[in-house]
C-alpha cells in the first residue's frame, strides 16, 4: 500500500493553462521563426514542450474522471478547449468554480 496520490484536478487546471500558453508560443513565435526567418529550432523545442504538456493534461483529466468523478462531458470539454489556443483561458473561471465546488475526498 503506497502513499495516497495528490488530487489531479488542480494539476489538470495548471496543465490546461500551461498547454494553452505553449500553444500560443508555438503558433505566434515559433512558427513565424521557422517560416519567415528560416529558424526551425524553435518549432522543435516548443513543439516538444507543447506535446508533453498536452499529454500531461490528458493524463490529469483522465485521473480526474476516474479517481475524482469528474463527468466525461467536463473532461471532453477541456480536451476540446485544448485544441483551440485561447479557449482554456476563457474556461479557467469555470474550472476554478468546479474545484471550489468539489468536496475534498
Amino acid at each position: 500500500m503506497g502513499a495516497p496520490m495528490a488530487d489531479p484536478r488542480p494539476f489538470a487546471r495548471l496543465c490546461s493553462l500551461s498547454e494553452a500558453v505553449s500553444y500560443l508560443v508555438l503558433l505566434g513565435i515559433a512558427m513565424p521563426l521557422k517560416y519567415v526567418w528560416r529558424l526551425p529550432m524553435a518549432v522543435h523545442v516548443f513543439g516538444m514542450i507543447h506535446g508533453v504538456l498536452f499529454l500531461l493534461l490528458i493524463w490529469f483529466l483522465l485521473r480526474s474522471h476516474f479517481e475524482k468523478g469528474w463527468p466525461a462531458s467536463r473532461v471532453w470539454l477541456l480536451v476540446g478547449a485544448a485544441l483551440v489556443p485561447i479557449v482554456p483561458f476563457f474556461l479557467d473561471r469555470r474550472v476554478r468554480r468546479w474545484l471550489e465546488e468539489q468536496e475534498p475526498t
